[in-house]
């Protein structure tokens, strides 16, 4: 190839192509669970189009959909740093029950406000986390045995607090939590949501910004990168998934507070993940605990912590659960905690420790929330659709000890 001097010019190399496609393969066999996962969601989404004739990809389902995913989406984001510190928390389900009653009878039998009532609701489920903590870290009672005791005792102070009863309505501050939508801002008769517009770009802009941001981080510390055409086709990729996600709610009523929150939720936890000592500190204890203790590290410490986090965020997902349902039941939270493990388990956490992200457990709360509203949508018989979740969740465990025994 020459240039209007006739000058050769140097022709793309054949090692620079080789080293393109090996790149590509390389990102791909690290991240193949969550590409998995994401492929199977679409899939499950198709599936579902066909044998519901179309309703279960219309707005208004798609919307309900994400509204069902965001309590076990709060539950599986604290869950993956339990299952990647080597613990496991089986007593999520009845203490989001226990926490979601104490918020409503605060608020209708003892007449407190909603601010007040959330406030202690949140400092309960800390308190909670303080109690596992305590056991599991400072005196070495296995995390199993521990939260075993605390789903059936808080299944106890649940029916205590109820006294077998439904406890609602409550008031519309608190409703809004799980049942409300950001409002327009300037067009309120117009067929589309204004300010989902604006979140939904908003939220294009910062990916972007962060994701170059992150790029020249790396380059700077000479960490390999994506080539910079793979770089703009993910770029493209993502920006279109939120631009898609946000036409649904666009489409519909617009974005729910409670998707918000869960945003917000995952985005700090997964700055927690991989920029703070704490975060760190997690995976380097369950990817090998002695070498963490003698490395100086407080792994007491670390380990009550966990289940801290785990407390506050189930008395979060406990509150969303409350205000979308506007009442509180006797079977509330009932096999929450099934579905927030299979969620990180399908998302890729590992059942060996040291593995795992936020976003993935949130993929496979989408899965799971998807099959639920799926089969529901079909009248499929709930004996049913507890069959095919636990298989589910016995598939996402065999792949992953599958996956580690080949590598």
């Amino acid at each position: 190839m020459k240039d209007s001097a006739g000058t050769v010019l140097p022709q793309e190399s054949d090692e620079h192509k080789a080293s393109y496609r090996e790149f590509l393969i390389k990102s791909v066999r690290e991240n193949i669970r969550q590409y998995t996962m994401i492929i199977s969601l679409i899939v499950i989404w198709i599936i579902f189009t066909v044998l519901t004739d179309g309703i279960f990809l219309t707005p208004r389902n798609l919307s309900n959909l994400f509204l069902q995913m965001v309590t076990i989406g709060i539950l599986a984001s604290g869950m993956v740093f339990v299952i990647v510190a080597t613990h496991i928390d089986l007593s999520v389900g009845s203490v989001a029950g226990t926490l979601g009653a104490l918020a409503a009878a605060l608020m209708v039998k003892v007449g407190l406000g909603p601010i007040p009532a959330i406030l202690l609701t949140l400092l309960g489920g800390i308190l909670i986390g303080c109690w596992h903590g305590f056991w599991i870290a400072y005196r070495g009672v296995p995390a199993f045995i521990v939260t075993l005791a605390s789903m059936s005792a808080f299944k106890g102070l649940t029916l205590a607090i109820t006294r077998g009863a439904t406890i609602g309505e409550f008031p519309l501050l608190f409703k809004s939590i799980g049942q409300g939508y950001v409002p327009r801002l300037f067009f309120q008769d117009a067929a589309f949501h204004d300010t989902s517009i604006l979140i939904g770009a908003a939220a294009i802009i910062l990916y972007i910004v962060f994701d170059m941001k992150k790029r020249k981080s790396r380059q700077k510390y000479d960490f390999e990168v994506l080539p910079m055409p793979l770089q703009i086709l993910k770029i493209i990729l993502i920006s279109l998934v939120i631009a898609m996600f946000c036409s649904i709610m666009i489409s519909y009523r617009g974005i729910p507070y409670a998707i918000l929150l869960l945003t917000g939720i995952v985005i700090i936890l997964s700055f927690v993940s991989q920029k703070t000592k704490f975060g760190r500190y997690i995976y380097a204890f369950g990817g090998n605990k002695e070498a963490t203790r003698l490395s100086g590290i407080n792994t007491k410490q670390v380990n009550f912590f966990i289940f801290v986090l785990m407390g506050f965020l189930t008395s979060v997902a406990a509150i969303v659960f409350a205000a979308r349902l506007n009442a509180a039941t006797t079977s509330a939270g009932s096999l929450f905690e099934l579905d927030a493990i299979a969620a990180c388990f399908i998302g890729g956490t590992s059942t060996l420790g040291g593995v795992g992200t936020v976003f993935g457990a949130i993929i496979g709360a989408l899965v799971m929330a998807s099959i639920d509203n799926g089969m529901s949508l079909m009248n499929v018989n709930i004996m049913y659709q507890y069959i095919i979740k636990g298989a589910i969740l016995l598939l996402a465990v065999w792949i992953d000890f599958s996956t580690k025994k080949k590598a």
